[in-house]
Protein backbone atom coordinates (compact mmCIF):
# COMPACT_ATOMS: atom_id res chain seq x y z
CA UNK A 1 0.00 0.00 0.00
CA UNK A 2 2.52 2.42 1.30
CA UNK A 3 3.98 1.94 -2.65
CA UNK A 4 0.63 2.69 -4.19
CA UNK A 5 0.57 5.93 -1.84
CA UNK A 6 4.00 7.02 -3.20
CA UNK A 7 3.17 6.37 -6.83
CA UNK A 8 -0.31 8.13 -6.56
CA UNK A 9 1.56 11.56 -5.04
CA UNK A 10 3.82 11.57 -7.94
CA UNK A 11 1.19 10.92 -10.16
CA UNK A 12 -0.92 14.03 -8.88
CA UNK A 13 2.36 16.65 -8.94
CA UNK A 14 2.51 14.99 -12.53
CA UNK A 15 -1.20 15.94 -13.31
CA UNK A 16 -1.67 19.39 -11.88
CA UNK A 17 1.91 20.12 -13.58
CA UNK A 18 0.00 19.18 -16.62
CA UNK A 19 -3.52 20.74 -16.11
CA UNK A 20 -1.60 23.69 -15.41
CA UNK A 21 0.93 24.03 -17.75
CA UNK A 22 -2.03 23.88 -20.83
CA UNK A 23 -3.81 26.20 -18.74
CA UNK A 24 -1.40 28.97 -18.45
CA UNK A 25 -0.70 28.42 -22.56
CA UNK A 26 2.30 26.32 -22.59
CA UNK A 27 2.38 24.61 -25.40
CA UNK A 28 1.23 20.54 -25.40
CA UNK A 29 4.57 19.48 -26.46
CA UNK A 30 6.58 21.19 -24.19
CA UNK A 31 4.10 19.66 -21.26
CA UNK A 32 4.86 16.28 -22.95
CA UNK A 33 8.62 17.09 -23.45
CA UNK A 34 8.84 17.96 -19.31
CA UNK A 35 6.85 15.15 -18.28
CA UNK A 36 8.64 13.08 -20.16
CA UNK A 37 11.92 13.59 -18.90
CA UNK A 38 10.50 13.19 -15.18
CA UNK A 39 9.00 9.70 -16.25
CA UNK A 40 12.49 8.88 -18.42
CA UNK A 41 14.69 9.74 -15.63
CA UNK A 42 12.50 7.85 -12.80
CA UNK A 43 12.72 4.94 -14.77
CA UNK A 44 16.20 4.81 -15.69
CA UNK A 45 17.26 5.50 -11.68
CA UNK A 46 15.13 2.68 -10.81
CA UNK A 47 16.49 0.33 -13.55
CA UNK A 48 20.34 0.95 -12.54
CA UNK A 49 20.13 1.87 -8.80
CA UNK A 50 18.13 -1.04 -7.70
CA UNK A 51 17.36 -3.76 -10.62
CA UNK A 52 20.79 -3.69 -12.23
CA UNK A 53 22.78 -3.24 -9.07
CA UNK A 54 21.00 -5.72 -7.01
CA UNK A 55 20.03 -8.15 -9.36
CA UNK A 56 23.60 -8.41 -11.79
CA UNK A 57 26.01 -6.39 -10.34
CA UNK A 58 25.68 -7.86 -6.69
CA UNK A 59 23.05 -10.48 -7.40
CA UNK A 60 21.37 -10.19 -4.02
CA UNK A 61 17.42 -9.92 -5.37
CA UNK A 62 16.08 -10.90 -8.68
CA UNK A 63 13.38 -8.91 -10.49
CA UNK A 64 10.45 -10.86 -12.15
CA UNK A 65 7.11 -10.35 -13.57
CA UNK A 66 5.73 -12.17 -10.99
CA UNK A 67 6.83 -10.18 -8.37
CA UNK A 68 5.31 -10.79 -5.02
CA UNK A 69 5.00 -14.50 -6.10
CA UNK A 70 8.68 -14.92 -6.42
CA UNK A 71 9.34 -12.55 -3.47
CA UNK A 72 11.65 -10.14 -6.08
CA UNK A 73 11.51 -7.06 -7.21
CA UNK A 74 9.11 -5.25 -9.66
CA UNK A 75 10.13 -5.14 -13.49
CA UNK A 76 10.89 -1.76 -14.06
CA UNK A 77 8.07 -2.13 -16.67
CA UNK A 78 5.61 -3.10 -13.89
CA UNK A 79 7.01 0.12 -11.85
CA UNK A 80 6.19 2.48 -15.67
CA UNK A 81 2.62 0.82 -15.44
CA UNK A 82 1.87 1.27 -11.46
CA UNK A 83 2.48 4.77 -11.83
CA UNK A 84 0.86 5.07 -14.98
CA UNK A 85 -2.31 3.54 -13.56
CA UNK A 86 -1.90 5.69 -10.61
CA UNK A 87 -2.13 8.71 -12.67
CA UNK A 88 -5.21 7.55 -14.17
CA UNK A 89 -7.27 6.69 -10.90
CA UNK A 90 -6.74 10.54 -9.95
CA UNK A 91 -6.58 12.69 -13.55
CA UNK A 92 -8.42 12.30 -17.11
CA UNK A 93 -5.92 15.30 -18.04
CA UNK A 94 -3.00 13.02 -19.70
CA UNK A 95 -2.13 9.55 -19.67
CA UNK A 96 1.53 7.55 -20.08
CA UNK A 97 2.24 3.58 -21.01
CA UNK A 98 5.48 2.12 -22.22
CA UNK A 99 4.85 0.26 -25.49
CA UNK A 100 6.44 -1.99 -28.24
CA UNK A 101 6.71 -3.15 -31.56
CA UNK A 102 7.91 -6.23 -29.60
CA UNK A 103 6.26 -6.51 -26.68
CA UNK A 104 6.77 -9.10 -24.25
CA UNK A 105 3.29 -8.81 -22.67
CA UNK A 106 1.16 -8.46 -25.98
CA UNK A 107 -0.93 -5.64 -24.37
CA UNK A 108 2.34 -3.75 -24.50
CA UNK A 109 1.64 -3.34 -28.57
CA UNK A 110 0.89 -0.36 -30.46
CA UNK A 111 -3.42 -0.12 -30.24
CA UNK A 112 -3.50 3.47 -32.50
CA UNK A 113 -2.29 3.46 -35.81
CA UNK A 114 -0.88 7.13 -34.13
CA UNK A 115 1.07 4.29 -31.69
CA UNK A 116 2.64 2.21 -34.52
CA UNK A 117 3.90 4.96 -36.70
CA UNK A 118 5.47 6.89 -33.10
CA UNK A 119 7.11 3.36 -31.99
CA UNK A 120 8.17 2.82 -35.96
CA UNK A 121 9.86 6.51 -36.05
CA UNK A 122 11.60 6.46 -32.54
CA UNK A 123 12.91 2.61 -33.22
CA UNK A 124 14.10 4.08 -37.07
CA UNK A 125 15.24 7.93 -35.68
CA UNK A 126 17.14 6.64 -32.27
CA UNK A 127 16.88 10.25 -30.43
CA UNK A 128 13.98 11.70 -32.48
CA UNK A 129 10.35 12.22 -30.39
CA UNK A 130 7.54 11.67 -32.43
CA UNK A 131 4.45 14.20 -32.42
CA UNK A 132 0.85 14.25 -33.21
CA UNK A 133 -3.07 14.58 -32.52
CA UNK A 134 -5.68 12.00 -32.43
CA UNK A 135 -9.44 11.66 -31.45
CA UNK A 136 -10.11 8.65 -29.23
CA UNK A 137 -13.78 8.35 -28.02
CA UNK A 138 -14.95 11.49 -29.25
CA UNK A 139 -11.67 13.38 -27.36
CA UNK A 140 -8.83 15.05 -29.19
CA UNK A 141 -5.89 14.36 -27.24
CA UNK A 142 -1.82 15.31 -28.44
CA UNK A 143 0.14 12.51 -28.32
CA UNK A 144 3.80 11.88 -28.16
CA UNK A 145 6.49 9.13 -28.56
CA UNK A 146 9.17 9.03 -27.04
CA UNK A 147 12.20 6.26 -27.23
CA UNK A 148 12.69 3.65 -24.58
CA UNK A 149 16.64 2.30 -24.33
CA UNK A 150 17.92 -0.54 -22.93
CA UNK A 151 20.32 1.22 -20.64
CA UNK A 152 21.93 -1.51 -18.83
CA UNK A 153 22.95 -4.81 -18.92
CA UNK A 154 19.52 -6.57 -16.53
CA UNK A 155 17.16 -4.63 -19.96
CA UNK A 156 18.82 -6.47 -22.48
CA UNK A 157 19.37 -10.18 -20.56
CA UNK A 158 15.54 -10.03 -19.38
CA UNK A 159 14.39 -9.10 -22.75
CA UNK A 160 16.87 -11.37 -24.85
CA UNK A 161 16.13 -14.31 -22.89
CA UNK A 162 12.57 -13.82 -21.68
CA UNK A 163 10.18 -16.68 -23.49
CA UNK A 164 7.92 -14.58 -24.87
CA UNK A 165 10.05 -12.45 -26.42
CA UNK A 166 9.97 -11.77 -30.24
CA UNK A 167 13.12 -9.74 -30.19
CA UNK A 168 16.37 -11.68 -28.51
CA UNK A 169 19.17 -9.51 -29.98
CA UNK A 170 19.22 -6.23 -28.21
CA UNK A 171 21.81 -4.44 -27.03
CA UNK A 172 22.59 -2.28 -24.16
CA UNK A 173 21.35 1.44 -25.65
CA UNK A 174 18.73 0.08 -28.39
CA UNK A 175 15.46 1.50 -28.72
CA UNK A 176 13.23 -1.64 -26.65
CA UNK A 177 9.82 0.84 -27.04
CA UNK A 178 8.47 4.21 -26.67
CA UNK A 179 7.03 6.04 -23.89
CA UNK A 180 3.31 7.79 -25.26
CA UNK A 181 1.83 10.58 -23.59
CA UNK A 182 -1.38 11.74 -24.22
CA UNK A 183 -2.74 15.30 -23.39
CA UNK A 184 -6.23 16.00 -24.05
CA UNK A 185 -6.73 19.22 -26.08
CA UNK A 186 -10.21 19.86 -24.87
Amino acid sequence: MKRRTLMTAAGLVLAATTAGAAADGLPFRKVADMLYRVMSADREVYTRMVVQRLTVDRDILTASEHFEDDEALPLPAQMFRFGAEAVMDHTEEFSHALLSLHPINRKNGPGTELEKRGLEHVAGNPGENFYGEEELGGERYFAAVYPDYAVVEACVACHNNHKDSSRTDLEVGDVMGGIVIRIAMD
